[in-house]
């Protein structure tokens, strides 16, 4: 008993980082062995561990990359276990945490709202209940009502009870930047690239779950742009801006209509959805979306990337320095410490970005490049579009694909903090300029 509680002791003094990190590793891991099991697998479908862990840790990161086809390879119950990850993965393991112990009226202690914080990217532990409780509510209001209109689609092509198991499976995916899908044959949603109406309820949720949640705190709570705080301003501005570029530009480039152009824009920002085949994009085509991926979608959300702000902060520091002004939008300036760790964000991702590259290259040189970066660049910004390559991947590429995912929805600097916990040094040197550029 002495040596149980000594564990739970030295669990407790743990930093948020590495809790966090370890309660996603430790989900991805039970769900690999869940996906194993023979109620999991159809009868003559045959799953390895290496595809179950990969299929886990895709459904847990909300990225969508798939190594063997959920719809082919998986019972019901497997398919529930996938859904079931990807919720889990979308609202965070912790925000998932807190929810059960208010389920069982537990007392929430401040280590637990801590990790809600730093899960959610919050600088405040000031209200975390209450905004844990309105995510799961916002959650439950988009995912049902996508559910409920997605029936409308499915229900033409299939029984009711399996157009319900459909769309809800869709709903939660798209809600939570997830581009799985249980259609089979590995034909995402190309079936339905002409219907309009899952078009568009597949583009609303991968909106707003891409958003945040506390930019749709803000916006349901002031239902004006000028009161909202300067972070919603920024994400909701980027994001158009991002929506409104991705889609001329894969106008541009490809043969495809414009709602397919606007539906990939929406759907590379994390989610991983697709209507044409994206193996037969040209590479113009190919590095917008890498570009729109590596983005990615908003802080405290369900998509990964560097993130809206930080790409907007960036943008900004960049004017600021040739307009000798303030870095600031909105009338509102913007930390130094922001615009800092923007700078490091970005450098980390790349970093990342191009060692992944590097080693998937020398792992699976049969592969061109474009396939290679754009794959790495999917699994980092949790998208789950990919040119075709991933289910012919060898197993120590795949084992690279997922510590990307990993990485890419923890974080680069969440998982640097779970071994980097230095204090603030007292003494600074001296400073002196150095020539840049």
């Amino acid at each position: 008993m002495k040596t149980i509680n000594k564990i739970i002791n030295e669990i407790k003094k743990q930093p948020p980082g590495r809790l966090i990190t370890s309660g996603f590793a430790i989900v991805i891991l039970l769900g690999a062995l869940l996906l194993l099991l023979p109620v999991s697998v159809k009868d003559g479908a045959v799953v390895k561990p290496i595809d179950a862990l990969f299929t886990s840790t895709s459904a847990v990161c909300v990225t969508g990359l798939i190594a063997i086809d959920t719809a082919d390879h998986f019972t019901p119950f497997g398919q529930g276990v996938v859904a079931a990850l990807i919720q889990i993965g979308g609202l965070g393991v912790t925000s998932v945490g807190v929810g059960f112990m208010l389920a069982i009226r537990k007392r929430v202690s401040l280590k637990t709202r801590m990790m809600v914080s730093e899960a959610l990217n919050i600088n405040s532990y000031r209200g975390m209940v209450r905004l844990v409780k309105a995510v799961l509510l916002t959650t439950l209001c988009f995912e049902g009502a996508g559910a409920v209109l997605s029936f409308f689609v499915f229900v033409q092509d299939y029984s009711p009870l399996h157009a319900a198991g459909i769309s809800i499976f869709h709903s939660i995916a798209a809600f939570n930047n997830s581009g799985f899908d249980v259609l089979g044959g590995l034909r995402n949603l190309i079936p339905y690239r002409d219907n309009v109406l899952l078009n568009m309820i597949t583009c609303v949720l991968i909106i707003f779950g891409g958003l945040g949640f506390l930019v749709i705190r803000d916006i349901i709570s002031h239902r004006s742009f000028k009161k909202l705080m300067l972070h919603s301003k920024i994400v909701i501005t980027t994001t158009i801006v991002l929506l409104i570029a991705g889609t001329l530009l894969l106008k541009a480039t490809e043969d495809i209509s414009w709602m397919g152009a606007f539906f990939h824009s929406v759907s590379a920002r994390t989610a991983g959805f697709s209507t044409y085949p994206i193996g037969e994009f040209t590479n113009a085509g190919l590095f917008v979306l890498c570009v729109l991926m590596f983005v990615g979608a908003s802080p405290g959300s369900t998509g990964g990337g560097i993130k809206t702000t930080t790409f907007f902060v960036l943008i900004q520091e960049a004017r600021a320095m040739f307009n000798k002004k303030q870095v600031g939008a909105f009338h509102r300036g913007i930390a130094r410490s922001t615009v800092a760790s923007a700078s490091i964000i970005t450098l980390i991702s790349m970093a990342v970005v191009c060692v992944g590259t590097f080693l998937l290259c020398v792992l699976d040189p049969q592969f061109t490049f474009i396939q290679v970066l754009f794959e790495v660049v999917s699994a980092f910004g949790t998208v789950g579009l990919s040119t075709g390559i991933t289910p012919t991947l060898s197993v120590a590429s795949k084992l690279v694909i997922i510590l990307i995912m990993f990485i890419g929805r923890l974080g680069a600097v969440t998982l640097l903090s779970m071994w980097i916990d230095h204090p603030e040094p007292r003494a600074h040197y001296t400073e002196e300029t150095v020539s840049i550029g």
